[in-house]
């Protein structure tokens, strides 16, 4: 019998098993590991505060005095971790809602998930005195409403991507206007330690959050592989997916609710991080080449992009710039370029 191998992968056989890896996909990975360890180096090195080099390593080998090292390890190394964790969720949601609507427009940013999210946690804090930005498990729940009005008022997950598209931003312009007229009737106090938030910040998030986080992404990034793997075969029309025996249906749900999940969380703990759901799916799969759902790729690069906006936010000008209004302003650009360049294979954005 003949055996048929892609052309872009490998096969690894041990005893009865037998893996299929993707060449350049591991290639991509093998690249990105050490980038982001490189950026998590610089990310826990940068300093809003003016504190040294030799300060800086004193306090993460624990031998300076008491408040570098809390500063260091008890601030800034789990805040970077943090970051990590919210970026590859990011990467990894805005991967399978591109892949899911066809268009790479279609993120978490765009279709009123991430509106969704942010209006449920800033609705939590409506009435408080201190301002203070609590309840961040809320973002999930806020997140899949807002997922549900889309996918309803669309005509279900298996909608054209345009329509999902317009559907979402229509949607998410309706709840971030509600979120706005919330904020609009509280107090300065209020509404000044919310907005921190709401442009996207990782300010004072620690293992407290960082733990729940680990443990919903070691569930969710598994189901978000397996996913991927099933999308590949999307890419053929709906016929021929059916007929290699694709439940459309389930995939497409299965798809978008850990995206969801995966949206919901990142917001609920990072704030609306404008643009890395966007650029993190097209970057790796340039990297990973067209053939392949690029799930591992879009989540170390989401955590890249993360790692490497916190640091330049804590350096490049004289006060500290939250995380997400740095990707915002990288993200500009970026959104015009994919807005702009059109494919030759398809002619489309």
């Amino acid at each position: 019998m003949t055996e048929v191998t892609p052309p872009d992968s490998v096969v690894l056989r041990t005893g009865t098993l037998s893996w299929l890896l993707p060449r350049r996909s591991a290639l991509a990975a093998a690249l990105l590991v050490p980038l982001v360890a490189v950026l998590v180096c610089l990310g826990v090195l940068a300093s809003s505060t003016g504190m040294s080099l030799p300060q800086t390593v004193s306090g993460l080998l624990g031998t300076g005095d008491p408040g570098t090292v809390m500063i260091v390890r008890d601030f800034r190394l789990p805040r970077v971790l943090v970051g990590l964790l919210v970026g590859a969720a990011l990467g990894v949601a805005g991967c399978l809602t591109q892949t899911l609507a066809g268009n790479r427009l279609a993120t978490p940013d765009l279709i009123g998930v991430n509106e969704g999210a942010t209006a449920a946690v800033v609705a939590s804090v409506a009435g408080s005195a201190t301002g203070m930005v609590g309840d961040w498990w809320l973002g999930p729940l806020g997140a899949v409403a807002a997922a549900a009005i889309v996918v309803l008022c669309a005509g279900g997950a298996g909608a054209a991507g345009y329509r999902v598209l317009v559907v979402g931003i229509g949607v998410s312009t309706f709840i971030g206007a509600v979120s706005d007229l919330i904020m609009s009737r509280e107090n300065d106090n209020t509404a000044g330690g919310v907005f921190l938030w709401a442009v996207g910040s990782l300010n004072g998030r620690d293992d407290g959050v960082g733990v729940p986080l680990s443990l919903a992404l070691l569930f969710l990034l598994p189901l978000a592989l397996a996913a991927g793997h099933r999308l590949q075969l999307l890419r053929f029309d709906d016929d021929m997916a059916a007929s290699l025996g694709v439940d459309l249906r389930r995939v497409r749900a299965a798809a978008l609710a850990v995206a969801v999940a995966l949206a919901g969380l990142a917001v609920g703990i990072g704030g609306p991080i404008a643009f890395v759901a966007l650029a993190a799916p097209v970057v790796a799969q340039r990297l990973a080449g067209p053939t392949r759902v690029p799930i591992t790729g879009s989540a170390l690069t989401g955590a890249a992009l993360i790692a490497a906006a916190d640091a330049l936010g804590r350096v490049i000008a004289p006060v500290e710039l939250p995380v997400g209004v740095v990707t915002s302003v990288l993200g500009g650009p970026f959104l015009l370029w994919v807005l702009f360049r059109t494919e030759r294979a398809t002619g489309k954005a």
